[in-house]
């Protein structure tokens, strides 16, 4: 077999990349060592800068209708319902963020969407082959399988989990540590009992004890059961084992427990992957770094590697852009990470709240060698942040931006000519982006921004336009 792009994983990262890859018209295939998708729902919430995400791919109304919002906590004690618990503060939408909430959608669910996206395209998932070692020349990527066979690629991804055999063929190492020792139980479980518009929640009722919690999974009949225990502790995934948690955590009996649909026990821990590249092979998602699940960082930060990669590999595939530009994906996506693996340690500690660094929104690349600010005196907006949306001269920005391609904003000053491959949205100067000219790169960040258009042809350059 044979194919411009090997991504190994089929979870949201490598779905998300081939979602993207066929949009742009790249020979992409994803393989997958189960033989099918994965089951639970352990990455349920979605950012919005996530949502961002999805709406240029293409999947957001799949995925609005697929989930709902966070439910407020409601704490327990003794049978009684004793306080409210909110795990962030609502913020209200504006015309520049419009998705201002994290969105639960179980990640069974995000990975369905992203598949079915995925083949609507002719992109195309092998199942039951498993990534086992590779060899790399100058001319591109040999993996090989489980089965005995290969792949051959031009590139390969490595979207294959914390346990990436491609990260570990290639020797690179993750530097990190231990978030909590304390084991704990995570499942989809069908409970009887309890209502599903609160997230439940059972404080630890002595010493030594554990926190259960138990979400009503959006979109679906299914209860998240997550519950905490003593380090050193083995965990029961059986139904019983579930049952026998649940009764003794709460008010409910072990038979309200009715199904236990997947489960799986886990000790939170961050890492990092030394690097994200070695020649012609990336990390990405999981592989690349592991996060606690405390404030909704892993899956979010893994579909936005996803979203980085994408365009870069596209542009080298198929419009002939340097291979350079590949370069970048590791300068840009490695600190994001690292910051993000903080983030989610922090709010696992208590020491950070949910709110406006866990939406992702403020992320972006203004160190990176692919950003070229050139205004005099720029405004809040700079090159290398994130594109708002809004409305330039009647159009939205967001739709301006929907696609594999990048956008010229020309905010209150004249816009020059420019290869077709740009779209050009034109309008007087407006509040998020003030006045000047915004080249906005295919992943929704500004990469270059100017007063006049000096400087502009030079970075259109490099960019391959």
């Amino acid at each position: 077999m044979s194919t411009d792009i090997l991504i190994v994983g089929a979870g949201p990262t490598g779905l998300a990349l081939g979602v993207d890859l066929a949009r742009r018209g790249v020979e992409a295939l994803v393989v997958e060592r189960a033989g099918d998708l994965f089951p639970g729902s352990r990455g349920k919430g979605i950012q919005p800068r996530t949502m961002e995400v999805f709406d240029d791919l293409g999947v957001l109304d799949a995925m609005h209708a697929a989930g709902g919002g966070y439910p407020v906590g409601m704490i327990w004690q003794d049978g009684q319902r004793v306080g409210e618990h909110r795990m962030f503060d609502p913020v209200e939408p504006t015309e520049d963020s419009p998705y201002d909430e994290p969105w639960m959608v179980p990640q069974w669910r995000t990975q369905r969407i992203l598949f079915d996206r995925l083949e609507e395209l002719g992109g195309k998932v092998a199942f039951g082959l498993e990534a086992v070692g590779l060899d790399q020349d100058e001319d591109g990527v040999t993996v090989r399988l489980a089965t005995g066979g290969s792949v051959r690629a031009r590139y390969a991804v490595a979207a294959d989990g914390g346990r990436s055999a491609v990260r570990r063929a290639l020797g690179i190492g993750m530097t990190g540590e231990t978030v909590d020792p304390k084991p704990t139980l995570v499942a989809d479980a069908r409970i009887t009992g309890l209502d599903r518009d609160n997230w439940h929640i059972f404080p630890p009722r002595g010493e030594g004890d554990g926190f259960l919690a138990v979400c009503p999974l959006a979109g679906t009949e299914d209860f998240q059961v997550t519950a905490q225990f003593p380090e050193g502790s083995s965990v029961d995934l059986s139904l019983e084992g579930v049952r026998k948690v649940v009764a003794a955590r709460s008010h409910l009996a072990p038979e309200d427990v009715t199904e236990v649909r997947w489960a799986s026990d886990f000790r939170p821990r961050a890492a990092l992957a030394d690097r994200f590249r070695d020649g012609r092979v990336f990390l990405a998602g999981d592989a690349a770094h592991i996060h606690s699940p405390a404030g909704g960082q892993g899956l979010n930060t893994s579909v936005q590697d996803a979203y980085n990669l994408g365009w870069k590999l596209g542009a080298v595939l198929r419009d002939g852009v340097d291979e350079a530009l590949l370069e970048t994906y590791e300068e840009e996506r490695r600190p994001i990470a690292a910051d993000m693996l903080g983030l989610s340690t922090s709010v696992h500690r208590g020491e950070v709240r949910r709110g406006e660094a866990t939406r992702q929104l403020g992320l972006g690349y203004r160190e990176s060698s692919l950003t070229a600010e050139t205004r005099r005196a720029p405004a809040a907006l700079r090159a290398g942040d994130r594109a708002p949306d809004g409305t330039l001269g009647g159009v939205r920005l967001f739709d301006a931006f929907r696609g594999p391609h990048w956008t010229l904003l020309a905010v209150g000053v004249e816009a020059p000519e420019l290869p077709g491959s740009v779209r050009v949205v034109r309008g007087p100067a407006q509040e998020s982006y003030g006045k000047g000219l915004f080249l906005v790169r295919p992943d929704g960040y500004v990469g270059w921004a100017g007063d006049t258009a000096d400087g502009l042809a030079g970075y259109l350059a490099i960019a391959g336009l």
